[in-house]
């Protein structure tokens, strides 16, 4: 980071705190625009379907996709009306995979509160996640943009391309560091970059900026997953905003069981065969956990994060010193800084 956007020295609390703040803040009129049109446009003559979309959409979730698209046009100076559309389809979009995740991985809690697939059930979770694409693609076609269309078309099918991905590498536990990088960049990065990239388009922003914000959303995005998945082995239910060691009791191969399985003796090799491919205790998430932490899997796995991290500041370079580069940095750094 150069001298022009390093920030004070403070606690990790503090920043992560500011780094959301002060890039709401820049945002805040426009993000006043895009929550005004999630509701207008979550609306149905069907009653359970802005009730339950609502559940989610109005849970607490930090924003930080449509906030990338709003902060991707305002770091090239876009003042224009379509980069509020093209958020709110990003939080669509967003909003209707958490809706399938959970009913395809059986989640009980999403955002800290009980999952709409507990109260609606599975058939509607699934049913208003695709109404809420539909309306995600009605906004893109109002934006006017082919190219902005495409480029949130392709995340769609990517993330579910992803999703499809991590479905097949489900409990195998030869699956390789490599394999586990492009399930997340597919599920996961995919819509950071899109996100960013749209809104830098928006604004008509010259093709290296636009790349340069893709490549930094790609990259914030891989961090944030990431770190994701380090805390479900090492962090509470309140923080994550679901029940800690549910990746481990789906069988989902992430990074710090990967890391684990690679490092560890034959015995526990042989511990990770039978709790993710065969049979689990009740005793064993914590079993999990020890190991994890004896072969250093979560620092290593921060680690990797921190390495995106640097990527994505890096990304920033073609921009000079402002506010939005500011704060977009510390962002970057918020994705690590949440871990601790």
């Amino acid at each position: 980071m150069d001298a022009s956007v390093t920030l004070p020295a403070r606690s990790a609390e503090a920043d992560t705190i500011d780094a959301l703040e002060a890039l709401s803040e820049l945002v805040s009129a426009d993000m006043e625009r895009v929550n005004a049109t999630i509701v207008e446009r979550m609306d149905s003559s069907v009653p359970m379907i802005p009730v339950l979309a609502g559940h989610l959409i109005q849970s607490g979730g930090k924003r930080l996709r449509p906030i990338l698209t709003l902060a991707a046009a305002g770091i090239n100076g876009y003042n224009g009306p379509n980069h509020i559309k093209l958020a709110t389809a990003v939080e669509f979009i967003h909003t209707a995979t958490l809706l399938h995740d959970d009913v395809v991985d059986n989640s009980d809690l999403r955002r800290g509160k009980k999952a709409a697939r507990m109260i609606w059930g599975n058939p509607a979770s699934v049913l208003v996640g695709d109404f809420l694409y539909s309306r995600s693609f009605q906004l893109m076609v109002e934006a006017g943009s082919l190219e902005t269309l495409n480029v949130l078309a392709n995340a769609s099918a990517v993330i579910a391309e992803g999703e499809v991905m991590q479905l097949a590498a489900a409990k195998n536990l030869e699956t390789s560091e490599e394999t586990y990088l492009k399930v997340i960049s597919a599920k996961t990065a995919a819509l950071f970059a899109a996100a960013a990239e749209v809104g830098a388009m928006a604004a008509n922003a010259s093709p290296e900026k636009v790349q340069a914000l893709s490549d930094y959303g790609r990259a914030i995005g891989v961090a944030f997953q990431l770190v994701d998945d380090a805390l479900d082995y090492s962090s509470s239910a309140q923080t994550l905003g679901k029940n800690a060691g549910d990746d481990f009791r789906e069988g989902k191969i992430t990074l710090p069981v990967i890391l684990a399985y690679e490092r560890g003796a034959p015995d526990e090799q042989s511990f990770w065969r039978r709790v993710i491919a065969e049979t689990q205790r009740d005793e064993d998430f914590d079993a999990a956990v020890d190991l994890i932490r004896l072969r250093d899997a979560i620092e290593d796995t921060l680690a990797r994060a921190s390495e995106y991290v640097e990527d994505a500041k890096r990304a920033l370079g073609v921009f000079g010193d402002g506010p939005y580069k500011r704060a977009l940095v510390a962002l970057a750094d918020f994705c690590v800084q949440r871990a601790y």
